[in-house]
């Protein structure tokens, strides 16, 4: 089994060809892919299946592109990219997403819409290819060929899961088209959708390899029973009726072990760092993410732009900084315990260090020759300003993230304590699923079909996860009972374990919140904000689409 790691090189020969292909997104996302000649080799084989994964590192995570991520995280009530000082005004975009006021012609919505369906064609093609080719003819054996058009198709249904997501009424495309003139899709109702990306699931899965080391970064088995987790989870408002027996069923797969696991039998991992460090990709509890290796390839995370201060290397003694773009709401930092260790180990707060001498770090805008003091609170303070909204930010506002974590390319001394150069630099993983988020899934489940009320399974559920955030000391305190977690405290909770994850949208949409709650200076909308509009753009192109209603 050829892993993302061992063809990391032929993936970096893919991406420098295709450097273009992430970034020119004025084309119709339905005729970027066009079939081409049969693969000659099981090497061009590999790189078209890998070739996808490379391209959702741009859509699936904080990649610094306009993405499935970008709205699903920056329209809740936990992250924000507010106006700071001369920075971050970006024509209104971040405003409108935080305050629900976005336009049929938002750019980065048709760039999401754009990204992703270029990923569909991606899957697409190789599809086409394979299912029509001999086997013999690209030197594979028919199981190999099997397993790739399976994983393939589940990778595919990813795609259209997320879409589903953001745009609910969208058009399914899968087979790539051979010539410009084929006629331009036609949408189906989300309940479609949930139905075809359902069938696609559950017609791949068992061809599908196994979760193993060599599944590093790529779809298995067990991201099928995490997307049928997913459906299920939120079938109610996809789908129109509950599916919380098939949630479970699903959930019950991957606790199991019937998907396989990254690194031996799948398992929780045993503290809150595990998942996020530079070697995450020991993980146990990791179901499927985006794989990357710096020390080979130059392929790297992009979250440091989304997040970083403009100084942040000196802080963890690293090469890379950011747009000093995202920050928590504040409060959000509050909702934490001072014990729970997650607000120790996930966020940066107060005065900055240099992570290489303990020495301060200066500001570079407003506080520049002072010393840079991330706060819970999004104002002017440098010049006495008591108005708190997306428009008052000065360059430290903001508790920030520090969930995931780089390493550090320097040496660094901390209180007297000499820290050596990290030899994983920069190679952090990015999880798409992890098992504490199947979990939770579980746990809501078993609730809702109890009317709301936790069971003991349940409580034990959330309590696994949770104990890691506590000492044994401290446990007393935060653990949970049949009579405190209520589902109330499971979304609180959800939003303090999977912040950043990308999941906050849609557990808003799922508990009712997403449009009636207030949240810092964010009122109430309409329901209609719970699906985003079909951007303006591709309905000039495709005449065929409809606009979602409310807009």
């Amino acid at each position: 089994m050829i892993t993302m790691r061992n063809i990391v090189k032929i993936l970096l020969l893919v991406c420098v060809i295709n450097a273009s292909s992430c970034t020119n997104l004025d084309e119709n996302a339905y005729d970027v892919i066009v079939a081409g000649d049969f693969y000659k080799n099981k090497n061009e084989v590999i790189s078209a299946v890998l070739r996808p994964y490379t391209h959702a590192n741009a859509w699936i995570s904080p990649s610094g592109q306009d993405g499935w991520w970008r709205p699903a995280e920056l329209s809740g009530d936990q992250l924000a990219w507010p106006t700071k000082g001369r920075h971050g005004e970006d024509g209104g975009k971040w405003k409108r997403l935080h305050y629900h006021t976005w336009t049929v012609d938002e750019g980065g919505l048709n760039n999401a819409w754009v990204l992703m369906y270029w990923g569909v064609g991606l899957c697409n093609s190789p599809i086409d290819i394979l299912e029509k080719s001999d086997v013999a003819e690209m030197g594979l054996t028919n199981v190999e060929k099997t397993e790739f058009i399976a994983e393939l198709k589940l990778l595919r249904a990813l795609h259209y899961l997320k879409l589903m997501d953001l745009f609910g009424n969208i058009p399914i495309t899968t087979k790539a088209p051979s010539t410009a003139e084929e006629p331009l899709p036609k949408p189906s109702s989300t309940k479609e959708v949930f139905e075809f990306i359902e069938k696609e699931i559950l017609d791949n899965i068992d061809s599908a390899p196994k979760l193993s080391r060599a599944m590093l970064g790529r779809v298995s088995q067990a991201t099928g029973y995490a997307m049928l987790v997913e459906l299920y989870l939120n079938a109610e408002k996809w789908h129109g009726q509950p599916r919380w027996d098939d949630c479970i069923a699903a959930t019950d797969k991957l606790i199991s072990g019937a998907g396989g696991g990254l690194n031996g039998a799948m398992a929780l991992d045993a503290n809150i760092t595990d998942s996020y460090v530079p070697t995450n990709d020991m993980s146990k509890e990791t179901i499927f993410s985006i794989a990357y290796d710096y020390k080979i390839a130059d392929f790297a995370t992009g979250f440091p732009g989304e997040f970083y201060h403009f100084v942040q290397s000196e802080i963890y003694g690293g090469g890379r900084t950011g747009n000093n773009g995202i920050v928590l709401i504040p409060g959000v930092f509050g909702q934490y315990n001072e014990k729970d260790l997650r607000k120790k180990e996930w966020f940066l707060n107060g005065p900055m260090v240099k992570f290489v001498d303990g020495k301060i770090v200066e500001g570079s805008e407003e506080y520049k020759g002072e010393q840079l003091v991330f706060v819970d609170y999004i104002r002017r303070a440098k010049t006495g300003g008591t108005s708190s909204t997306m428009s008052d930010g000065e360059e430290n506002s903001g508790i920030r993230f520090n969930k995931y974590k780089l390493g550090n390319s320097l040496v660094g001394n901390v209180n007297g304590v000499k820290i050596p150069v990290d030899e994983n630099y920069n190679n952090t993983d990015w999880n798409v699923y992890r098992l504490s988020w199947i979990y939770f899934a579980k746990a809501e489940a078993l609730m809702r079909k109890n009317g709301g009320i936790a069971s003991q399974e349940a409580v034990d559920l959330i309590n696994s996860c949770k104990k890691r955030a506590f000492t044994n000391t401290d446990w007393a305190e935060g653990q949970y009972t049949t009579g405190t977690l209520t589902l109330d405290e499971l979304l609180a909770e959800r939003g303090r374990e999977f912040i950043f994850e990308g999941f906050r949208r849609r557990d808003l949409i799922r508990f009712g919140k997403f449009h009636t709650a207030t949240w810092w200076d964010h009122k109430p909308t309409t329901e209609t904000k719970t699906v985003f509009p079909i951007p303006q753009q591709q309905i000039s192109m495709n005449p065929n689409l409809k606009q979602n209603p409310g807009y």
